[in-house]
């Protein structure tokens, strides 16, 4: 059994690459694509939020006005939809990614060398 380190050579190498990729213009335009759809969506979706949560706290005769029968009223209805903006961002960065993203990283991937093991489908 020997005490040597192997040489770290290919580590460097790889992470060279790495850095080189990081500091390359497309992977700068694929962050910034990125952080264009996340930001301004989060920042949206923080806003619905606490929207829902101001008006359930402050506007309890609002949020309790009925509108279908005995039990479903604007705080119910608001409440569902929140988990349909959920959904909905979801079903939108799916989109977003599919035509704007995916195809930047995977450039950037065969670039590197680097194999997808999927099959690319998405719903």
């Amino acid at each position: 059994m020997s005490t040597d380190t192997p040489p770290s050579a290919p580590a460097e190498s790889a992470a060279e690459r790495y850095l080189a990729v990081q500091r390359s213009d497309e992977f700068s335009g694929l962050r910034r694509a990125l952080r264009g759809f996340v930001f301004p969506m989060t920042v949206a979706f923080f806003l619905w939020y606490a929207l829902y949560v101001i008006l359930s706290a402050y506007a309890r005769d609002f949020m309790g006005t009925k509108l279908f029968g005995s039990n479903i009223n604007v705080a119910l209805v608001f409440g569902l939809l929140q988990f349909v903006s959920t959904f909905l961002i979801a079903w939108l960065y799916s989109r977003y990614a599919d035509r704007r993203l995916d195809p930047i990283a995977d450039r950037i991937r065969a670039e590197m060398g680097e194999v997808r093991h999927d099959d690319g489908a998405r719903g």
